[in-house]
């Protein structure tokens, strides 16, 4: 698709939109041409955003600055329509006045949902994508493609929940990565968000079944360069770090390898109890792409290179929200969410 063959279907696609939400005259006419139109699975400007990755990439800079007005409008008047369509609801609504008063339970976001979606808004702002995958997934996907050796540990079944049948429930969301790779040709950039699945006790710092978000960058003359200046640039983004640095570590399927840690922003460096005394606090591992996930994944890798790296939006929400035990966000208790993320329950309004 050429540029001019995008801009088209965007325009056409913004136009329809506001005509569709425009004239839906009830709540549930509006919701009809939310999801037909701002849907995160099948709506129209999610296609539209699908497309960008066939678009040239001297032209994804301004196909992307349209998709960005296209959604911006289409979503701000989906949001006008509904505080209009919501009034009128209220007011035509006949209330028996003789009840007691009835109490209104508003949701709110999950932290770990707010630390993720803060997470993808600052790397798409960096041209990134999100990938999803299955999280029942076959062991060479899982560990095979991944350059684990036969003999690892996390193939042990006491390490990692096999499913009857065969296949298992996936310990990280780096399979997405090969996916990912198979499916579609570089360059690539994208951010992989998920549920992953380890045979760990259920205590105050450990879960079986946890948050994972993972990057990944592949494209001809990718170096180490990239991954640590758009990292350094995320660190000083999401934490407000003014300094990280980057310490060598293994993992099998990256090559050389890096844990990269942040300036601790309670006590500047000096040290403290949030940080154990070391002025750092280790936020996620990172590395470039092995030459073995490459190959696995049918790239070249004398042509291509990347990097990648891995962090668990758990953790980094207990450590933002000084929550003290990770089963805490396992509760489901909405005294919780309101102490978080504002007020959940709240009077009905008079």
């Amino acid at each position: 698709m050429n540029l001019d063959q995008y801009l088209s279907e965007a325009a056409a696609i913004e136009r329809e939109g506001t005509a569709a939400l425009s004239a839906a005259t009830d709540v549930d006419a509006l919701e009809a041409a939310r999801v037909a139109f701002l849907g995160d699975r099948q709506g129209r400007l999610k296609s539209l955003q699908e497309s960008l990755k066939v678009v040239s990439k001297e032209d994804k800079p301004a196909a992307g600055k349209r998709f960005n007005e296209a959604r911006a409008h289409l979503q701000s008047l989906h949001d006008e329509r509904k505080t209009v369509l919501g009034r009128a609801r209220q007011v035509g609504a006949k209330e028996d006045l003789s009840l007691p008063e009835r109490r209104a339970w508003k949701g709110a976001k999950h932290p770990v949902t707010l630390v993720i979606e803060e997470i993808e808004g600052i790397f798409r702002e960096l041209g990134f994508t999100v990938a999803q995958g299955p999280e029942a997934e076959t062991e060479w996907y899982n560990f095979g493609a991944l350059n684990f050796p036969p003999n690892h540990p996390a193939l042990d079944a006491h390490d990692t929940l096999y499913l009857e049948g065969g296949g298992l429930l996936r310990t990280h969301t780096s399979p997405v990565q090969v996916r990912t790779l198979q499916r579609y040709a570089p360059p690539i950039r994208v951010l992989i968000p998920g549920t992953v699945y380890r045979r760990d006790f259920f205590d105050a710092s450990h879960a079986p079944a946890f948050a994972q978000i993972e990057g990944l960058c592949v494209d001809e003359g990718i170096s180490f360069v990239d991954l640590k200046s758009t990292l350094n640039l995320f660190a000083e983004r999401f934490f407000g770090a003014s300094r990280t640095r980057f310490r060598p570590s293994f993992f099998p399927f990256t090559e050389p390898s890096a844990e990269m840690d942040v300036q601790c922003g309670i006590c500047g460096g000096s040290g403290c109890p949030a940080c154990k005394g070391t002025g750092w606090i280790e936020i996620l591992g990172s590395g470039m792409v092995h030459p073995a996930v490459l190959e696995a994944a049918g790239l070249d890798p004398e042509r291509y290179s990347g990097w990648a790296f891995g962090m668990g939006p758990a953790r980094i929400a207990i450590s933002r929200y000084g929550i003290p035990d990770i089963r805490i966000l396992y509760d489901s208790d909405v005294r919780f969410l309101e102490q978080i993320a504002g007020p959940v329950l709240s009077g009905a309004e008079g």
